[in-house]
């Protein structure tokens, strides 16, 4: 899942990000209320998490002009500003939660998951299951045939991502977008050195195969007959 960062405050703009991509997001982050309206109308995000105070253009300027454009993206405000009209205000502009600094990060990244959940009408699943291959999405922990599988942080979220979308082939493009940060250069190999990692570790060890290679459209997480 990929979330955008509207946050010009460096300490913070570093804590939210390094904490998010720990969870397997894939984040884009804007310094600037004028660099965040570019990126939330171009770039498709399932979550943003935006400050108020913000140079060039502010955080609720940026978040009414994106529902003006017909971006129905959750959002996330965050704030300094704590009074009950400042969080109506911003509930009133197009801001889909309010939560005031300082917050512990545990809480944004719940927050985020009931908008997600909210968004897509879904209930979010605690595990995922494909054939004998399973993830527990709370403890970020993988198993094939009841045998956990040590995965590093980006190798969990590109797994999470083909198995949320086990038997629709996801292209290269698909998954830097959802899995890298948008300025991955898009000629890179690291989505096929990722994959190749991948099957190192579900699929070489055991049998069948699960992540299959569709070659000239992407690659497919599918238990076959």
């Amino acid at each position: 899942m990929r979330i955008l960062v509207v946050e010009d405050d460096t300490q913070t703009a570093l804590f939210i990000s390094k904490g998010l991509r720990q969870e397997g997001f894939a984040v884009d982050h804007a310094s600037d209320g004028e660099d965040g309206l570019h990126l939330a109308l171009t770039e498709s995000y399932d979550a943003a998490v935006i400050d108020i105070m913000l140079p060039k253009l502010g955080g609720l300027a940026l978040i009414d002009e994106t529902r003006r454009r017909g971006v129905q993206t959750p959002v996330i405000v965050l704030s300094a500003k704590s009074s009950v009209d400042d969080r109506v205000k911003g509930l009133q502009t197009g801001g889909d939660d309010y939560l005031t600094k300082p917050f512990v990060f545990s809480e944004l990244i719940a927050r985020i998951h009931a908008l997600i959940r909210r968004a897509t009408q879904t209930t979010e699943p605690t595990a995922l299951t494909v054939g004998d291959l399973k993830i527990d999405l709370a403890r970020r922990k993988a198993f094939r045939a009841g045998k956990e599988i040590e995965l590093q942080p980006k190798e969990f979220a590109l797994l999470e991502y083909l198995m949320r979308n086990a038997g629709r082939v996801i292209s290269k493009t698909m998954i830097m977008e959802h899995v890298w940060d948008y300025n991955f250069d898009p000629q890179t190999n690291v989505v096929e050195a990722r994959i190749c990692r991948l099957r190192d570790k579900v699929d070489r060890p055991f049998e069948p195969n699960l992540i299959h290679t569709m070659r000239g459209v992407g690659y497919v997480l599918e238990e076959k007959e």
